[in-house]
């Protein structure tokens, strides 16, 4: 009788909280409001077992998480949500990535009721990184990045191995996908982009607000590559998101003429990838980086530095190409191949599509549940 009771109370202490999401959610659909995503996020701490926690200002991280929460629900009818913390006992608690445990290079608290899982794209540049892993080895009960790269600095930095678990990223393929050439002609007129240029993709962030440019994004490396093709080929380049202050600045010098668009809405990006003849990744450090699974499922061919999950999906001048970080000359040479070639082109175009689904996010979340969920779950 008693159980009966508490069962009750609890049925309807969740049923007024999901009306009560639902109202947040109406009113989210018609004005952002920062205070009620964040209200939301605290309810839903109370109902999940699983918390997903993102940094507000990441929308890329926020998207892999609303990816996995879904696919946890779905597949397994865990309840997950992206939430907060900061009421939660004896639940999972997935930091999605390092900022969302430190503050200041300080690290938060971890409450020892919870099961701590960190999810590490790449080592950060912080002074004292090796005391940061050294402390969060002893506190957390996984650790998840998505390439080997990561994995092998985690091990070097003094991570426990058995407890650093490998999982690439995902995309979604139902959202990004190769449309038709009658449709990339139609977003191009969209895009005022010119039909008769080779448009070469960058999406990117490349410097922080004050210009100063992000090294390991390599966008000096980019713009030199972006300079030869130029005097060679007649480009045009698309650009998309903030940040790109120090890229634009280098095209102007060098009379590159770009585009410059920003969106509202994520999965808008499939329409500016479906432009593009080329993108090129030159960075010097990367966890995914999304673009390159991104660039493949919308028959993009894409050339990349050897970072973050590159040596894993790209399989050389099969389905992509890769070279060694800030080799400018094979950056360029690979882009004339794709320029130039056109059963290169194709082959890669082809190839690409067919290994990337390998990486849709219902089969990358199966992976999260099998190495990581379901063994936290089966933990003393």
């Amino acid at each position: 009788m008693y159980l009966k009771i508490v069962h009750l109370k609890t049925g309807i202490i969740n049923h007024s909280l999901d009306i009560i999401i639902k109202i947040i959610d109406f009113i989210l659909l018609k004005k952002k409001i920062v205070s009620l995503r964040i209200l939301k996020r605290i309810i839903l701490s109370f109902k999940a077992k699983l918390i997903y926690l993102v940094e507000e200002a990441n929308w890329a991280i926020e998207w892999v998480g609303n990816y996995i929460t879904y696919y946890l629900r779905k597949l397994y009818s865990i309840n997950a949500e992206i939430a907060s913390q900061y009421f939660a006992r004896n639940k999972i608690i997935h930091y999605g990535e390092i900022t969302c445990l430190i503050r200041d290079n300080s690290i938060l608290g971890m409450r020892k009721s919870n099961k701590n899982i960190l999810t590490l794209y790449h080592i950060p540049s912080y002074d004292n990184i090796k005391s940061i892993l050294y402390y969060l080895n002893q506190k957390l009960d996984l650790i998840h990045t998505s390439n080997n790269i990561a994995k092998q600095k985690l091990i070097e930095y003094g991570f426990e191995e058995s407890k650093i678990i490998l999982i690439p990223l995902g995309v979604d393929l139902s959202k990004f996908k190769r449309f038709n050439n009658d449709l990339r002609i139609k977003i191009k007129k969209n895009f005022n982009l010119p039909h008769n240029k080779i448009i070469i993709g960058s999406f990117q962030q490349d410097c922080w607000k004050n210009g100063t440019p992000v090294e390991r994004k390599g966008p000096d490396i980019l713009c030199e590559v972006l300079k030869r093709l130029s005097e060679q080929f007649d480009i045009h380049v698309l650009l998309t998101g903030p940040g790109r202050i120090f890229v634009k600045k280098r095209l102007d010098e060098y009379h590159i003429p770009y585009t410059h668009i920003f969106l509202n809405n994520y999965k808008d990006m499939v329409y500016c990838y479906n432009v593009l003849d080329l993108y090129l990744i030159t960075s010097r450090v990367e966890g995914g980086p999304l673009a390159l699974l991104e660039s493949m499922a919308t028959g993009v061919p894409v050339i990349t530095t050897k970072v973050g999950m590159a040596p894993e999906v790209i399989n050389n001048s099969i389905n992509g190409f890769i070279t060694n970080i800030d080799d400018i000359n094979q950056l360029f040479e690979y882009s004339t191949k794709i320029i130039e070639n056109k059963d290169v082109r194709e082959k890669i175009i082809h190839n690409a599509l067919e290994s990337i689904k390998d990486y849709s996010w219902e089969k990358i979340t199966k992976q999260y549940y099998l190495k990581i969920y379901k063994k936290i779950l089966t933990l003393p």
